[in-house]
């Protein structure tokens, strides 16, 4: 298994700014060529770090209702369905969920009917309480900068490195510390598949 390297990084953090911006251009700035960083970029999406390429809508440009926080205190058994339920929502742009199960999410709404539309959304949803906060500005800037990355073993949570293992099981990509891992990994796969 290879590890990410500086050049890894830069390209990450160059899509990170900007997910449409062409790979001949970051093949200059980082000193390879454009097809170079599709191999790079194929490399790290079929490693499982690069998910997805999205756009980020900038949606008080176009009007879309007023930006608010809604803080949802819900029963144990509710977080599941109220996730799904959030994602589901056009409205709602970022879904937080705190160590404690409760539910954070950033949306934006009609100013005038902020209260109907969250309790229409979580009707058939059991709720405790839930707040309501206006917000005047937002600033969302995600970045890969100053963060270490490591790829972690499916099997046991420990850092990959240069000596791990990656497998294709089941159509999705895992890594491993080690080939024990990747064994063990695999024996419960197996078990689990026989027994469905």
């Amino acid at each position: 298994m290879r590890e990410l390297d500086e050049t890894d990084m830069e390209i990450l953090s160059m899509l990170a700014a900007d997910s449409r911006r062409p790979f001949s251009e970051i093949g200059e700035e980082i000193g390879l060529s454009g097809p170079a960083v599709s191999d790079r970029v194929t490399r790290l999406q079929e490693a499982g770090i690069i998910n997805t390429f999205t756009i980020d809508v900038n949606r008080g440009a176009l009007r879309a209702g007023v930006p608010v926080l809604i803080d949802l205190d819900l029963p144990a058994e509710s977080l599941t369905p109220a996730r799904d339920q959030l994602q589901d929502a056009d409205a709602v742009e970022h879904i937080f969920v705190t160590a404690e199960g409760d539910i954070r999410c950033y949306a934006r709404v009609e100013a005038q009917n902020v209260r109907e539309w969250v309790a229409g959304l979580f009707e058939e949803i059991a709720v405790n309480d839930y707040t309501v906060t206006l917000v005047d500005d937002v600033e969302w800037t995600p970045t890969i900068d100053g963060v270490e990355f490591a790829l972690t073993c499916a099997e046991c949570g420990n850092t990959v490195d240069s000596e791990g293992e990656t497998t294709r099981i089941g159509g999705e990509v895992y890594h491993f510390c080690c080939s024990s891992c990747l064994s063990r990994f695999e024996d419960r796969y197996q078990q689990f598949e026989s027994d469905a």
